[in-house]
């Protein structure tokens, strides 16, 4: 079981993600399997590192669970969102952006190239954040301040990838 255990819980973020689908946006339920996903994404590396059970499969596991999650997320927030639509464009291009350097990685690399940069988790924690705080900041404020850091993140990652870099 301990050798299972941080994959156990980052499927779990897979299940909790796909839920979320079923579940009224900003209800209990909702903010309540939202947080677990996002506690278990902090926590299954964790768990991973300190029992020594990191695995090229977890990695790429944890890869699926965080792109379900963002899929789901977008899909159940974005239509609620009244953001102006130079923000929609913006959005879209970071999209563009992030799926070039995952099509550059395999046309280079042969395989899923994700990579774990501090840019990527910082705008991983705002993405993960904004849901939050709709309740009291403007949607076209925070989105802008989570569009900058990830436009910068997507095209640092694209970088590292077309150098053969792994990070900073």
């Amino acid at each position: 079981m301990k050798k299972q255990l941080a994959n156990i819980i980052t499927s779990l973020r897979i299940t909790g993600s796909v839920a979320l689908l079923f579940i009224p946006v900003f209800s209990f339920g909702f903010y309540a399997i939202y947080l677990f996903c996002g506690f278990s994404d902090m926590i299954d590396g964790t768990i991973a590192r300190k029992t020594n059970t990191v695995s090229e499969f977890g990695s790429k596991l944890d890869t699926v669970a965080d792109f379900v999650f963002v899929v789901v997320c977008l899909i159940k927030l974005l239509p609620l969102l009244h953001i102006p639509t130079w923000l929609w464009i913006w959005i879209v291009v970071i999209a563009i952006i992030k799926a070039t350097g995952i099509v550059l990685g395999f046309v280079l690399r042969r395989k899923l190239v994700a990579l774990h940069t501090v840019l990527n988790k910082v705008t991983g924690v705002l993405l993960f954040l904004l849901p939050l705080t709709l309740a009291f900041i403007e949607p076209a404020y925070s989105c802008t301040v989570v569009c900058a850091i990830a436009t910068v993140a997507a095209v640092q990652e694209g970088y590292y990838i077309a150098t053969d870099r792994e990070s900073g």
